[in-house]
C-alpha cells in the first residue's frame, strides 16, 4: 500500500474511550485532577487504544540508526564512526540508555535505517534504506523514494511491534549529524530561522556552532524544500533516522499504539508525522523538553507538554524510557485505588 492511501486511513482518538477513563478517574479516592498530566496520560492512552481498561505490561524502545552526509562540513565534533560504535553498544547493552531501559522494563530494538557501514546484531538488516545520506549543503539529502522508503519502514516497524503484543512504544536515534539535519527539518517547518533553532547538538565551541548554523542556511537556500511537502523537506535536508522515526509515529496511529516522543530530533519526527497526517498527534506521548534550543518549540507546534525537564540532550530515547515509570506510576493508581463508593464518602464535586 502506498504512502498516501496509508495517511487516509488515520482517525483521531476514540472520544468515547477517553471519556470513560475520565470518568473512572473522577471516581478514584483522591483529589479531582490531582494526578495533572499523569491523568491526561491515561485518558490519552485509553483513547490511542480504543478503551478505558489501559495496561502497560510490554514496553518497547525503537532506536533508529542512521547517518548523515553533512558532516563532511564540520558540523559535528566527533566524525561518523561514532555512529557504528554507538549502534555495537546497543547490541551489547553498553549504551547509556541500555541501563536506563533496564529499569523501565522495555526491551530495545537498535535498527539500522541508514548507517554508513553495517553493524552485526542490529535488528533486521532488510529496513536498511541507505548507506547514509548525501551532504545536504551540496545535493539533497536522499531521494524522495529514500525518505517515503524510511518512513513506510518506520510504520512497518509498529505494525510487527503491535503483532507482538507491545503496548507502548517509546523512540529514540543514533546518528552523528542529526542535531543539524533536525535543525534544518524544524527549520523548515515552523518556518523559522536557523539561527532560533539550532543547537550546540554533542558540544560545539561558538566557531562550530556559527558553523553549523551556516551550513543549514545554505542547504535550505540551495534545495528550497516547500514547508507543505514533508517528503520534499526530509529528502532534502533531512535524515533518514528522521523519516523513519515520523514512519513509528504514523504507525501508532495506525495500529493503535501509544508512541513516546524522546527529545529534539524525536520531536522533529513527531512533527513530520503530524504535519503528514493531523490525527496522529493524538496517538503521540510527550516525555521531556530537550536542552536543544528548538526541543520546546517543537512540542508547542504539537501540542504536547512536557512531563520531564531535565535539559537532557542525550537522545537515543534516554528521555522516552525516563518517563514510562511515571506513566505506570499514574496507571497503578487508575487501576487499584478504591473509589469514593468503595469507601463510602461523597464524592468531590467538580468546580472547574
Amino acid at each position: 500500500m502506498k504512502l498516501e492511501e496509508i495517511l487516509g486511513k488515520i482517525k483521531g482518538a476514540d472520544a468515547a474511550a477517553m471519556e470513560q477513563a475520565g470518568k473512572r478517574w473522577k471516581s478514584v479516592a483522591k483529589p479531582l485532577f490531582s494526578l495533572g498530566k499523569l491523568e491526561d496520560a491515561v485518558i490519552r492512552i485509553a483513547g490511542i487504544r480504543k478503551t478505558a481498561d489501559v495496561v502497560l505490561k510490554k514496553k518497547g524502545l525503537v532506536i533508529l540508526c542512521a547517518d548523515n552526509g553533512v558532516v563532511e562540513e564540520g558540523v559535528t565534533q566527533t566524525g561518523q564512526e561514532v555512529t557504528a560504535v554507538v549502534a555495537e553498544n546497543f547490541t551489547r547493552h553498553a549504551a547509556s540508555v541500555c541501563m536506563m531501559s533496564e529499569v523501565a522494563g522495555a526491551d530495545l530494538f537498535p535498527v539500522d535505517i541508514g548507517m554508513a557501514v553495517d553493524v552485526p546484531g542490529l535488528t533486521k538488516p532488510e529496513y536498511k534504506v541507505a548507506f547514509g545520506t548525501r551532504n545536504m549543503a551540496r545535493e539533497p539529502a536522499m531521494t524522495r523514494e529514500q525518505a517515503e522508503q524510511a518512513v513506510l519502514t518506520g510504520i512497518r516497524l509498529a505494525g510487527e511491534l503491535s503483532e507482538q503484543g507491545y503496548d507502548i512504544l517509546a523512540t529514540g536515534e543514533m546518528g552523528i549529524g542529526n542535531t543539524t539535519t533536525s535543525s534544518a527539518v524544524a527549520s523548515v517547518l515552523l518556518d523559522c530561522d536557523p539561527e532560533k533553532v539550532t543547537g550546540r547538538g554533542a558540544g560545539l565551541s561558538d566557531q562550530g556552532l556559527r558553523r553549523k548554523t551556516e551550513t543549514i542556511r545554505r542547504a535550505i537556500r540551495l534545495h528550497q524544500p516547500r514547508r507543505e511537502d514533508v517528503l520534499d523537506v526530509l529528502s532534502k535536508v533531512g535524515g533518514l533516522d528522521i523519516a523513519g522515526l515520523a514512519g513509528v509515529f504514523l504507525g501508532g496511529a495506525i495500529y493503535h499504539i501509544p508512541v513516546v516522543v524522546d527529545g529534539f530530533i524525536s520531536s522533529v519526527g513527531a512533527l513530520c508525522a503530524a504535519r503528514m497526517a493531523p490525527d496522529a498527534a493524538d496517538y503521540m506521548l510527550p516525555s521531556h523538553r530537550s536542552g536543544e534550543p528548538a526541543g520546546g518549540m517543537v512540542l508547542d507546534a504539537l501540542g504536547l507538554s512536557p512531563f520531564l525537564d531535565c535539559n537532557m540532550t542525550l537522545g537515543e530515547g534516554s528521555g522516552a524510557v525516563a518517563v514510562l515509570p511515571l506513566l505506570e506510576m499514574g496507571l497503578s493508581v487508575y487501576r487499584e485505588m478504591a473509589t469514593f463508593a468503595d469507601i463510602h464518602i461523597e464524592e468531590y464535586k467538580e468546580f472547574r
